[in-house]
């Protein structure tokens, strides 16, 4: 029968042996030649490879020995001690066939060594199985049984297995043994239930290292960093000595709270207290020192250490590239091409990622060499970083080349080419590769809306996003501040509420990025109020989410408040940015807040280290240019540090149109010529001041040029939202289905307008007609269209909000603060330099735009 086993067990091969080469064939007279350990025992944990033990067990075999459960025991245990996936089916097999030779059920060692084995290689699934085929067959578990089950659930994250098995554990009484109570911490913080794992630590009568450095561990993998260091300082008090584990973890924890004097005392205590420094522990703290900016402490470490592993050179790479100090990660990358180690696919994301931020096409090129020479390219993370390296470096065809000999394209991939297209401005050709993609993620459709908006392509990506949610792809966060952005360029009132109504609704985290996003939105929609109800809500509020509060206020016209919100930004102890001082700037200059102006302009380089930009010089020209400074303005303009550009022109032009000063307008508009000759808008603004000043012969020079050279005049336009439709209306337009209503209306309007005392101001007709002309020709302006459309289209007391894409004149400013007051309506008009809020016949801004 044993003959018969044998055979089935192990079926012959000729090219092994059946008698092992460390078991030589013996001869009764020579004692020599008589193996010291002829048992399977001392034999079987002597084999190094599975191939040995397949020679030991066909040489007992041959010999009768293996139809003992000693035997067949102890093969089972040096099969799991090896731990290979052959290993463990070779004692599998040999169990499955004891059992239906013997007619056994198997013994308990066996089974535990079987869990054990399959278990510590990784196999959590086949531990479990094996441990239910255990209780089934009526095997009842020891102590040694469940720490090895314990931790095959831990394996596969098995927290609904591993609660089942903690619950035998409790039923048997063995909670109290050190070993299963580490085992259960182990598990529930691999499945992340901390409160779990503190439990049973704080049932536990005896405690050993180990007990602590698996709660330890557990926290700082959970993101629970402080609690970590703090149960590691109650170790130490308690008297418990910890290893080099412990000291990694706790290392590690320090470095995700970015602590440097903690960590600092964590490493003291290593020196203080005799722990041995392995090379875990010397990666461990290199981490923790660049993760808390010791820069230095961190390099001197590493090239102190004269046994530099893999793994340490990879994490100071990363850390470097992290950093932005791309140059020393490369020197890093070198040293290792030169002296080793042997780079591997870490190293090498980290090296072509720096080159990809450097845009250092040359070295990147090496990089991609070395990746071919050492066949690394068939792992989809190193093809997807060259795609991105090629992309940043404008080589587009190389990027293309790269993700073409992909084998698996993941979405990683398709978005990786996407994004690099859109970096390279090539919109057009990421909106095909996203219409090729065989599946789009939320990558996918966050990075197409985000590319329509930084294109100015508003419209497109709100359609974009309504397209998104036909597919069924829920939003985040990142979604919603590019649709947020969208919106607040479109001016959709309607819209921008229902996006919040959609962010509430979908439990869509609001951090400060999206908040920001929204105040933004609400604040050009020309909701201010609810621009700040939001700012206030905010838990955390960085200097860009004050930016936009204090831009809503200068939308507003609500200078005041502007400086208010900066003074308390200032108290909260927030640093002030070049950006805030634009806002701050802008809100003084449509107030007219000179003086006020000065000092912030002033205390920019004096106060807050800030040097002056051209834009904040462009606010300060645009400040007294309003205010009617023009020599002021002028002085400033002499005295910038830099040359003075066609905005900062522009700004000075403007201002003269304003106060009639025709002279220095000519020059303005001279010195803007030489600097941008190709812009329209300041040859049409010469020739309206040029109108308004009655000189019609300069008008018609400068008129003459703008058709000599192919310009138009982009014509004034004007749209609104009425039941989720934008009408869009042209000065002396036609063209609207309601525009009989439209016309009556505005004849009534003039009708109670001239009753109200109402003059049109002619000197905003640029042309040389008849003053019957100019007026009628006033009359047509499309917000007036707009807003008498709005009257006829909405309903007693509805707001009218109205979108003009040129600066609203003179004129229609008046018209809209009679019709403000005498129908009884706001009417909000946002042109392309602030919002007016029109009520009860006064306006925002003061007359002061």
């Amino acid at each position: 029968m044993m003959n018969t086993m044998a055979v089935t067990l192990l079926p012959q091969s000729p090219l092994v042996s059946a008698t092992p080469t460390f078991i030589t064939p013996t001869n009764q007279n020579d004692p020599k030649t008589t193996p010291k350990d002829p048992s399977p025992t001392g034999s079987f944990q002597n084999c190094k490879s599975i191939k040995e033990l397949k020679q030991v067990h066909s040489y007992f075999t041959k010999k009768g020995l293996t139809h003992s459960p000693s035997t067949v025991s102890k093969l089972i245990a040096a099969c799991a001690q090896m731990g290979t996936l052959e290993s463990l089916d070779y004692a599998q097999k040999a169990f499955k066939l004891y059992r239906e030779d013997e007619g056994s059920i198997g013994s308990l060692f066996m089974y535990n060594s079987l869990i054990r084995g399959h278990s510590s290689a990784g196999f959590g699934d086949a531990a479990i199985l094996l441990y239910i085929e255990m209780v089934v067959a009526g095997i009842v578990p020891d102590k040694f049984t469940f720490p090895f089950v314990l931790s095959g659930c831990a394996k596969i994250v098995g927290f609904c297995e591993g609660i089942q098995v903690h619950g035998v554990v409790v039923k048997m009484g063995l909670e109290e043994d050190v070993f299963i109570g580490n085992s259960l911490i182990h598990l529930y913080a691999e499945c992340g239930k901390m409160e779990c794992a503190r439990k049973v630590f704080d049932g536990m009568l005896e405690r050993n290292v180990v007990s602590w450095t698996s709660l330890i561990c557990g926290y700082a993998r959970r993101d629970c960093p402080q609690e970590a260091v703090s149960l590691f300082f109650e170790m130490v008090e308690t008297g418990i000595t910890p290893n080099s584990v412990t000291m990694v973890c706790v290392i590690s924890a320090c470095a995700k709270l970015k602590d440097l004097e903690l960590g600092e005392k964590v490493s003291a205590y290593v020196g203080e207290e005799g722990v041995k420094c392995n090379t875990l522990m010397v990666n461990a703290l290199v981490d923790m020192y660049m993760k808390c900016g010791a820069i230095g402490s961190a390099k001197r470490l590493f090239d102190e250490c004269v046994d530099r592993n893999l793994v340490l050179c990879n994490t100071i790479m990363s850390n470097y590239v992290r950093l932005g100090l791309l140059r020393d990660a490369l020197a890093v990358f070198g040293e290792m091409l030169q002296q080793g180690p042997r780079p591997d696919r870490v190293t090498m994301l980290s090296a072509i990622s720096a080159c990809a931020q450097l845009g250092d096409l040359l070295f990147g090129k090496q990089c991609h060499g070395y990746v071919l020479r050492n066949g690394l390219e068939g792992w989809d993370n190193i093809s997807n970083a060259m795609i991105d390296m090629y992309m940043k470096c404008t080589k587009q065809e190389m990027a293309h080349r790269v993700f073409n000999c992909m084998s698996k394209k993941t979405l990683v991939s398709w978005n990786s080419l996407i994004a690099g297209l859109i970096g390279n401005d090539n919109v057009e050709s990421a909106w095909e590769i996203f219409n090729e993609m065989p599946e789009n993620d939320l990558v996918s459709w966050n990075t197409m809306v985000n590319a329509l908006v930084q294109e100015s392509m508003f419209e497109e990506a709100i359609d974009l996003f309504r397209e998104m949610q036909n597919e069924g792809i829920k939003a985040d966060r990142v979604t919603m501040v590019g649709v947020a952005s969208a919106c607040g360029y479109l001016g959709a009132l309607d819209l921008a509420k229902w996006i919040l109504t959609y962010i509430e609704k979908n439990n869509i985290h609001c951090d400060m990025r999206l908040g920001t996003a929204l105040v933004d939105m609400f604040a050009r929609c020309g909701d201010t109020q609810s621009a700040i109800q939001i700012f206030n809500k905010m838990a955390k509020r960085d200097v860009s989410a004050w930016t936009a509060a204090i831009g809503a206020m200068a939308m507003e016209g609500n200078g005041e408040r502007a400086v208010e919100l900066f003074n308390e930004m200032l108290r909260q102890g927030v640093k002030p940015d070049e950006v805030v001082f634009v806002a701050l700037l802008t809100a003084c200059s449509r107030c007219g807040f000179v003086d006020q102006g000065w000092h912030l302009f002033r205390s920019m380089k004096e106060i807050h280290g800030i040097y002056p930009q051209i834009v904040h010089y462009g606010c300060m020209v645009d400040l007294l240019g309003r205010a009617g400074l023009l020599e002021e303005a002028i002085d400033l303009i002499k005295s910038m540090p830099m040359e003075p550009n066609d905005v900062i022109w522009g700004s000075l032009l403007a201002a003269c149109r304003t106060h009639k000063n025709v002279k220095l307008a000519a020059h303005a508009a001279e010195r803007i010529t030489e600097l941008a000759p190709d812009k329209t808008g300041i040859h049409v603004l010469l020739s309206n001041i040029y109108a308004s000043a009655g000189k019609w012969n300069e008008v018609a020079k400068v008129r003459l040029q703008l058709k000599e050279k192919g310009i138009h005049k982009v014509p004034g336009s004007s749209s609104m939202q009425v039941n989720g439709i934008i009408h869009e209306f042209t000065s002396g337009d036609e063209s609207h289905p309601e525009k009989a209503h439209i016309a009556m209306m505005l004849q009534e309007i003039n009708c109670r307008l001239k009753d109200a005392g109402h003059v049109p101001d002619l000197t905003n007709v640029m042309l040389d007609v008849d003053e019957h002309e100019k007026e009628y020709l006033l009359s047509q302006h499309s917000e007036k269209l707009a807003i008498a459309f709005g009257l006829i289209s909405t309903g007693q007391g509805m707001p009218i909000r109205v979108v003009k894409n040129l600066r609203i004149c003179a004129d229609c400013h008046s018209f809209s603060k009679l019709v403000s007051r005498i129908y009884e309506r706001e009417i909000i008009v946002r042109d392309n330099s602030r919002f007016h809020f029109f009520r009860e016949g006064n306006c925002s801004c003061c007359d002061y735009w």
